[in-house]
């Protein structure tokens, strides 16, 4: 499996509680019209569970938030790492850390191997 593609996103959940949230919220954005931009935050939430996450392939990463991606060439990234909440992030060879998306400390193993024999090196930071 090293080399291969690997997709980490939210869990499905999210995005069906956002849809829920936006039905719910209909009735009470259509009693007046000021109202109306409630619908917003639901719809927010449902597009950022279905389009937030982090992809690793044998190029890099591609990180993807609600409002556009970043890609990251394996040789732009020192080392991977979690934080003491166990979220993970990119340290990049010009210091900057790049949180990843939908990825967890159990996860960083899955995303070395991703990235073939150019992996960074693993770090914890707690």
């Amino acid at each position: 499996m090293s080399g291969s593609k690997t997709t980490f996103r939210y869990h499905s959940a999210i995005a069906v509680a956002g849809v829920i949230m936006l039905i719910a919220a209909v009735p009470v954005a259509t009693a007046a019209w000021y109202l109306l931009p409630i619908l917003l935050i639901p719809l927010a939430v449902t597009c950022w569970a279905w389009l937030a996450g982090t992809d690793a392939g044998p190029d890099g990463l591609v990180v993807r938030a609600l409002l556009g991606r970043r890609r990251i060439p394996w040789r732009a990234v020192a080392e991977l790492g979690a934080d003491a909440r166990g979220r993970a992030y990119a340290r990049l060879v010009d210091g900057a850390a790049v949180p990843l998306p939908a990825v967890s400390r159990t996860d960083l193993p899955r995303l070395v191997a991703a990235s073939g024999a150019q992996g960074p090196s693993l770090s914890e930071r707690g």
